[in-house]
């Protein structure tokens, strides 16, 4: 009677483990099965390391429009366990949250660590069976019910409810490999397409690696075409070896990416979208003619950081030791210019290995929203990013897993008795 479960849920990221907890309570009988050798390899990654919990616009119905075309779905899910109920679970169980910009949640600690050890806690203290170390090999069906799954260790787990929640492509050296979805497709379920969301982006410039970790707050971005802007955002960049990262790269992705593939396009990166061209260009005069004994590399680098001075007065042509007094107006109409426009030449998407997430997945249609259950397996249930939903940066993706887990462990939990 040792492998027999009530609930026995496959993948121990963030969605496994709320699903686990949940499916558990009442002293119900639950494994938690998990490859790698330790609990949460993903979940240690979030927000830097500091793991960004949730987001307090969630418990808002509008900002579900954030999650796109999709995001009606998990309406239900978050009446059951929403934003609140997120942060009611952390904190009651000892673990202090607080507000950072833009509505972002953070545990005190700003460690991820915490997050992960009081998941691990939960699990233990509703005496969940967990299995590290643990692939599993074949799923077992018979007509619209799984009979047993088959681990690569020779060893099968029979329950009366099984739970994917296998996470999806993205950093797969975390063990996201995309195995829930061959099993998915297996048992009948159709995958919409697999896709790199929240993806850095390559560019074709080398000198953005002498910038690497360099962020900029606020800036604005533009997609040109044909010298025509197509699209606008505004938002937070950071410099990387190879390119842009940070959150507006990470959320405009997807996006910029559909744009590469219809058009040839160009970058442009303003560093102070709230000030015309006009204004700005009057604004620097003054302060060079205010500071006409100081060398025009000073003088930028009060407007911006000195490691992208350099490169300000290099695009622009202008010697960084020359004096204000000396600065010729084209030089100067230039360096402005420059402020309102580097220019980046994307050449793609870093792809999987460096995504934070998966967009496509389980499709939405096969699934019911209330209880995660599939529509085609009568015993079996979805969480987290198996499931084809994905959000922008700032939480709203745990935010997905915490609650698809919480509802697919309490219902899988109903669909016992």
């Amino acid at each position: 009677m040792e492998n027999i479960y009530d609930v026995a849920i496959i993948g121990g990221g963030a969605s496994g483990m709320m699903a686990a907890i949940s499916a558990s309570q009442n002293g119900a009988k639950v494994v938690l099965i998990e490859k790698n050798n330790t609990l949460g390899k993903k979940l240690l990654l979030t927000g830097d390391g500091r793991c960004n919990i949730t987001n307090e616009n969630l418990s808002k119905r509008e900002t579900v429009k954030l999650l796109g075309k999709q995001g009606d779905f998990l309406l239900s899910a978050l009446s059951q366990f929403g934003f609140k109920e997120t942060k009611d679970f952390f904190e009651s169980h000892g673990l202090k949250l607080v507000f950072q910009e833009n509505g972002k949640m953070f545990p005190i600690t700003q460690k991820s660590k915490d997050v992960l050890g009081l998941l691990i806690q939960q699990l233990k203290k509703n005496n969940v069976k967990v299995l590290v170390n643990s692939e599993v090999f074949e799923i077992k069906r018979k007509g619209r019910l799984i009979e047993k799954i088959n681990l690569n260790n020779g060893k099968e787990i029979i329950a009366k409810n099984y739970i994917l929640t296998t996470g999806g492509k993205s950093y797969p050296v975390t063990g996201s490999t995309g195995d829930g979805f061959i099993f998915s497709k297996s048992l009948g379920h159709t995958i919409d397409e697999l896709r790199p969301a929240l993806c850095p982006i390559q560019v074709k410039e080398v000198w953005v690696k002498e910038l690497s970790g360099l962020s900029l707050a606020d800036v604005g971005l533009k997609a040109l075409s044909d010298n025509k802007t197509i699209k606008k955002w505004r938002g937070d960049i950071l410099f990387a070896h190879f390119g842009l990262t940070g959150p507006l790269i990470l959320d405009t992705s997807r996006e910029i990416g559909e744009l590469m593939k219809e058009n040839n396009i160009t970058l442009a990166v303003d560093l102070f979208p709230d000030k015309s061209l006009e204004i700005l260009e009057i604004q620097i005069s003054k302060l060079i003619d205010d500071n006409r004994n100081s060398s025009i590399k000073k003088i930028i680098s009060s407007l911006v950081p000195q490691k992208l001075t350099d490169y300000i007065l290099s695009f622009s042509k202008v010697k960084p030791d020359k004096k204000g007094n000396n600065i010729l107006k084209q030089e100067r109409t230039k360096i402005v210019s420059i402020l309102k426009n580097i220019t980046l030449h994307p050449v793609g998407l870093l792809g999987f290995d460096r995504s934070m997430v998966t967009s496509g997945g389980v499709s939405l249609k096969e699934i019911d929203s209330k209880t995660m259950k599939s529509k085609l397996i009568d015993n079996l249930f979805f969480a987290g990013e198996i499931i084809d939903l994905d959000g922008p940066c700032g939480g709203y993706n745990l935010q997905i897993s915490w609650t698809t887990g919480y509802v697919a462990g309490n219902s899988a939990l109903e669909n016992c008795s």
